[in-house]
């Protein structure tokens, strides 16, 4: 896996929340496994457990099996990784992205169209490390196989349904164009601090960006640093592909890092999930894990470390491509799963992102990039660099007329700048509740 690492003294210019489960303890061993609940007695419990702060809530094991079954396809390959997660290789064509029902008849995409090679240029992001993710340390994934993270029946007793499993559930409350500044999030407690542009059209965005390992105060509530490409509006028919890093404890049973990807095409309603928890995007590396730990993360005046991720739609077949670092082809979002994305984007985001449920009747203390506000500058602040945008001749534009906006810049800020070394850049985050944020 490519990373950039800045050692301290050479800087450029410039929780997992409590599970109570009261059933038996074989029942909790068989919930760890991919193999369905097969005791007779398990088909119509109904599982009763209570999250930190979260009204009690049940689910049947039945549907929680029938979830199972659907979604972990057979391996060819299990390789248990040392932070608790299961990796099993999946060949390419039997993966979840198949049983959408716009996809029954999609021609795998092997490769970038031919005459787009110039992507692989686009990156131009300094020196880097080669390292794996962490269950890259106890195996690998044969060729014409993907990694695919193992759903289990604890991660979704985490999010309390089905229905919320994997997903964001902005639910935005009004008709907003994505000509005006993007703030309905934040009626549901999602909260940013963004860069961004919206005068063209758009068919990619890069960036590097800086992985830290936020606090997040409680388990319903995430942290994440992203690129959001984004078309439609947000009375029902946003179309939005995202990627980048996140903390959630309710989605991963722990606090570390992540690489994630997200996408819907109906304002975060009905359609799309995070990672490759529903059907949708189609993986092609046998390399990188969608949903798995990103190691090491920044330290407080010491290393940092980044991740870098382009995102560009072939102009022959429309689809979406993901590129990881300078030599991971990840896998593309199909076209056929958006209506406004089918032809450009008109918004690209970079920046951070965290859902404030109040604890306590106060602002959250979920940190978002570093916990600390972008004037701290390099090795406190959490930072987005070499930002840029693919136009229509697919070339890659790396000077750009950037806004940025926050919603509560005393609980977040974002401060915008530019050099030779990083291009456009910021740096991003805060603490969230402290004495002017309460």
């Amino acid at each position: 896996m490519a990373y950039h690492e800045f050692h301290n003294g050479v800087p450029p210019k410039s929780i997992a929340s409590s599970l109570l489960v009261f059933i038996m303890i074989d029942l909790i061993f068989l919930s760890r496994t991919v193999a369905p609940i097969t005791r007779k007695s398990f088909d119509t419990t109904a599982v009763f457990f209570q999250a930190k702060d979260a009204p009690r809530r049940s689910l049947p094991f039945s549907r929680i099996n029938d979830y199972l079954r659907t979604s972990n396809k057979p391996a060819v390959k299990t390789i248990q990784s040392s932070d608790g997660d299961v990796i099993d290789c999946v060949p390419i064509h039997q993966q979840l992205a198949f049983d959408h029902p716009k996809l029954k008849n999609h021609k795998l995409q092997k490769q970038p169209s031919s005459g787009t090679e110039s992507v692989n240029h686009f990156t131009k992001m300094g020196r880097s490390n080669e390292l794996r993710q962490l269950w890259h340390q106890n195996g690998s994934c044969p060729s014409a196989t993907v990694p695919v993270r193992r759903t289990t029946a604890e991660g979704i007793l985490r999010a309390g349904s089905l229905e919320r499993y994997g997903r964001k559930f902005h639910q935005p409350p009004t008709a907003i164009s994505l000509s005006e500044l993007p703030q309905p999030f934040d009626e549901q407690g999602h909260e940013h601090a963004i860069a961004y542009v919206n005068d063209d059209q758009y068919y990619g965005a890069q960036a590097s960006i800086n992985v830290w390992r936020p606090t997040v105060e409680i388990s319903s509530e995430f942290s994440l640093s992203q690129i959001w490409l984004l078309a439609g509006s947000f009375n029902g028919d946003l179309n939005s592909i995202e990627a980048g890093w996140q903390v959630s404890p309710e989605l991963y049973g722990d606090s570390n890092p992540r690489l994630f990807t997200y996408w819907t095409s109906d304002a975060y309603q009905a359609t799309g999930c995070y990672n490759l928890l529903c059907s949708g995007f189609i993986q092609l590396s046998s390399d990188i894990a969608i949903g798995a730990s990103i190691s090491p993360d920044s330290a407080y005046n010491g290393s940092q470390y980044d991740i870098q991720i382009l995102i560009w739609k072939d102009p022959v077949t429309g689809n979406w491509w993901m590129k990881f670092g300078d030599d991971f082809l990840v896998g593309y979002w199909p076209t056929e799963l958006f209506s406004h994305l089918t032809g450009a984007a008109t918004m690209i985001q970079w920046g951070g992102e965290i859902v404030n449920t109040q604890p306590s009747g106060q602002h959250t203390t979920t940190q978002m990039g570093s916990g600390s506000f972008p004037q701290k500058g390099f090795s406190e602040a959490s930072y987005f660099r070499n930002l840029g945008y693919v136009d229509a001749s697919n070339q890659l534009v790396s000077h750009m007329d950037l806004h940025a906006t926050a919603e509560h810049p005393n609980c977040y800020s974002i401060q915008l700048s530019n050099d030779n070394d990083w291009g456009d850049y910021f740096y991003y985050g805060g603490p969230g509740r402290n004495p002017n944020c309460p």
